[in-house]
């Protein structure tokens, strides 16, 4: 199943498939969960301090007597509790029970306080200090990634990113930033097109090109993010879609196949845009009624009892 590894600009590689923790929670639940990930064929492990599994997945993976260099660990500086990056990295190695992880990222640029350099300097250190072996960011547009690499001394690895067909051409920008730099994409949220945006305009092509390679829909997605070089963040409760899912890597789409996908989500996501508009402006003229039936309600009952008073005087 050909989810190739894929080089860093830090010099290591990342598995392109990854099996993300995010929507888990903790306890019983993620321990099996990730012990079924594992035996299916998953050993690129998305987690994040914000998720609060980061324990559950040390203990599955030394529960299985999984070797440390056959898992690839991705976690995230959250800003949880407010800890700053030193004791974040520190308590993730130890919830991990691991002196390493293979790719620590900043969950969110909210994060970056005071400031985006000032933040990803702390990273740097957490790489050369040997507690990451790459670092990166999550969630930042071009104009971000710009700020960063202005007065970085190492570049971001990665960058994990929403991307699916319908956001495609919102994302171009920093996909095209990222190829400029060598910093991988990592995707996550692919099958939006089936799961949040359904009878969409993706649906057809995505229907035509599953039967015509004997495929499902949602693999002809996960095929679509490979063909943008990027890495997929997926997750399924069930065993046999996760199953799937490492065989989409078998899918070799066509340059048709792909701009036809390309195609159809630019148009998407254009109604997907005017929709959220309407909606947003839907909300809007609602709460401005609302003001004036609660300012005429408060001015008839002014009214009201100044009549009282001057019927009481009389």
């Amino acid at each position: 199943m050909p989810w190739d590894l894929i080089p860093l600009n830090s010099g290591y590689s990342i598995p392109s498939i990854a099996y993300g923790t995010g929507t888990l929670g903790s306890g019983q639940w993620p321990i099996d969960q990730l012990t079924q990930a594992f035996d299916t064929g998953f050993y690129h492990i998305d987690t994040a301090q914000l998720y609060r599994n980061e324990a559950e997945v040390g203990f599955t993976i030394g529960q299985l007597g999984l070797e440390r260099s056959d898992v690839f660990i991705t976690t995230k500086f959250s800003g949880l509790n407010g800890l700053d990056i030193p004791t974040s990295i520190q308590n993730s190695l130890e919830y991990l029970n691991t002196s390493y992880v293979d790719l620590y990222l900043i969950h969110n640029p909210n994060l970056a306080v005071p400031d985006i350099p000032t933040v990803w300097a702390q990273m740097e250190k957490v790489q050369e200090a040997g507690l990451a072996r790459s670092i990166g960011v999550s969630n930042f547009d071009e104009k971000q990634l710009e700020i960063l690499l202005s007065s970085a001394k190492i570049k971001p690895a990665a960058n994990q990113i929403y991307l699916h067909p319908y956001n495609y051409q919102q994302q171009s920008p920093t996909l095209e930033y990222a190829a400029k730099y060598d910093i991988v994409i990592e995707a996550f949220g692919a099958l939006t097109p089936i799961t949040g945006e359904p009878g969409g305009p993706v649906d057809a092509p995505l229907n035509e090109i599953a039967t015509r390679l004997g495929a499902t829909t949602d693999q002809v997605l996960l095929a679509w993010i490979k063909a943008k070089g990027a890495v997929v963040v997926t997750t399924s409760s069930k065993k046999a879609r996760l199953q799937s899912y490492l065989s989409a890597g078998d899918l070799e789409l066509s340059a048709e196949d792909v701009e036809t996908i390309d195609t159809a989500g630019a148009i998407g996501e254009k109604r997907i845009m005017v929709r959220h508009g309407l909606r947003k402006f839907g909300v809007g003229v609602l709460f401005g009624i609302l003001i004036l039936v609660a300012c005429s309600y408060f001015k008839s009952r002014n009214k009201r009892g100044n009549v009282a008073k001057v019927l009481v005087r009389i």
